[in-house]
């Protein structure tokens, strides 16, 4: 008698099929194309898991720039100043801070202006 392993072979197709779901045209339909896409899909959202780090540092930097624009003081010079006085907070905290606390933010900019 020979194994033919039905069982197992229709599990991981519908298992693939299944992170399929919701794909456009025949890539969710035909194993062969939904299973190109899933692996495709998957590269996509490794990528963009990476991706997304740098983009939420992007979007600190021009926060903490904008707010340092509104306290008279460039984004590389206030940074300087922190890094001079010894203050080691980091860019998604000081977006925080610039943000929901401007009087907390400006006595940063103070203390960075008097530290350079």
């Amino acid at each position: 008698m020979r194994v033919k392993g039905g069982t197992v072979t229709h599990k991981r197709r519908k298992r693939i099929l299944k992170q399929a779901k919701g794909f456009f045209g025949s890539k969710h339909l035909l194993f062969k194309t939904a299973k190109e896409q899933v692996m495709r899909s998957k590269r996509y959202a490794y990528i963009s898991r990476k991706d997304r780090k740098s983009d939420f540092r992007k979007l600190w930097i021009k926060r903490i720039n904008a707010a340092c624009r509104l306290n008279n003081i460039s984004y590389s010079k206030f940074m300087h100043g922190l890094k001079v006085a010894k203050i080691d907070l980091n860019r998604k905290m000081l977006s925080e801070i610039a943000i929901h606390d401007e009087k907390g933010f400006a006595e940063l900019v103070k203390i960075a202006k008097e530290a350079k």
